[in-house]
């Protein structure tokens, strides 16, 4: 069997937001613990799901990685460079291969530029593409994304969300990226045109051989898109396995109440199934739990589990999980 290329290595990844307090002279009073000693890999031509509550960091984890936000501590490796030693000209090179999606497709597109401005811009700043050569390029990537190359003149405001977003992934693949970090990108489209993006991004992973960290909280579409999945809670990683394992067998207390609340579509195996209901809000990532970051609301939470911090250890080939009480 041929063994997997690492396209990206993320190694116990730590990103702390201060909190400084006073108008004038700023005194620092604690952090937001938004990503706390993630580590993961993600293999050449796969997806990873990373899933998770609003809040928990996956966010935060992708734009860490690109280096959008700097790293408080930890490493970033990209085809075997740390991105976090990397400054200036070296990065800005380096991160051509590596584009985003973002979240929001009214907020992500600047309202004064034209569609065809907004596609070139990566081109022009990276010096890739000139004069006629560019716009056959704007031409090919709108053709490839579904949209009719005649909207080049058009403006964000005269398209819909699905078609917005369809821009925004048109201006991600401009530069021919290697990696691509989608950050919830079917969260503020409709239901019925979320299926459309995503199998959108299917055929252009197959057709461009590109790799995704699949940002979500849909359960059900990751399961769809994803090769492997991994579960965030609190700024750690509490479970991470191939799609097909994590959805059959969960172990972290987390993932089962995560699935347990996804619906069926069988009125009766969706009346047979046991809800899991956790109690209680999701602790202050300023001030997270001693030991365990989910044993506030754990069902089966033990003393152990208040005083040291699991680690996230093989229990089944390629099934990772972060509970002491997992055998």
């Amino acid at each position: 069997m041929e063994e997997r290329k690492v396209l990206l290595k993320v190694d116990r990844l730590v990103k702390y937001f201060p909190i400084n307090q006073g108008f004038i002279f700023k005194q620092h009073s604690g952090d937001v613990h938004a990503v706390d000693d993630v580590s993961f890999d993600i293999y050449a031509g796969e997806t990873l799901g990373l899933v998770g509550e609003s809040g928990c960091g996956k966010s935060t984890t992708g734009r860490t990685i690109l280096q959008l936000y700097r790293p408080t501590s930890g490493h970033v490796y990209f085809e075997g460079q740390d991105l976090v030693k990397m400054k200036g000209e070296t990065l800005r090179k380096t991160r051509k291969k590596m584009q985003m999606i973002f979240q929001d497709p009214y907020a992500s597109l600047n309202p004064r530029m034209t569609v065809g401005d907004i596609i070139s811009e990566p081109m022009i700043v990276h010096n890739t593409y000139k004069g006629s050569a560019m716009k056959e390029r704007v031409v090919h990537l709108l053709e490839l994304v579904g949209l009719n190359p005649a909207f080049i003149k058009r403006y964000p405001h005269e398209f819909s969300g699905g078609q917005r977003q369809r821009i925004g992934i048109a201006r991600a693949l401009a530069l021919d990226p290697d990696l691509i970090i989608c950050d919830e990108p079917i969260a503020a489209l409709d239901v019925s045109v979320q299926a459309q993006v995503v199998n959108l991004l299917e055929d252009l992973q197959r057709d461009l051989k590109l790799t995704y960290l699949f940002i979500a909280h849909d359960l059900s579409m990751v399961k769809h898109i994803s090769n492997r999945v991994a579960v965030m809670y609190l700024g750690i990683i509490a479970e991470k396995a191939t799609r097909d394992e994590l959805y059959s067998h969960p172990l972290h207390p987390y993932t089962k109440a995560l699935l347990s609340a996804v619906p069926i579509p069988d009125p009766v195996a969706e009346e047979k199934r046991k809800r899991v209901i956790l109690e209680g809000d999701v602790p202050s990532p300023v001030n997270p739990p001693s030991g365990c970051r989910f044993r506030t609301r754990c069902p089966i939470a033990e003393k152990i589990c208040e005083e040291a911090r699991p680690e996230l250890r093989e229990v089944n080939p390629g099934h990772f999980v972060a509970c002491h009480l997992v055998k």
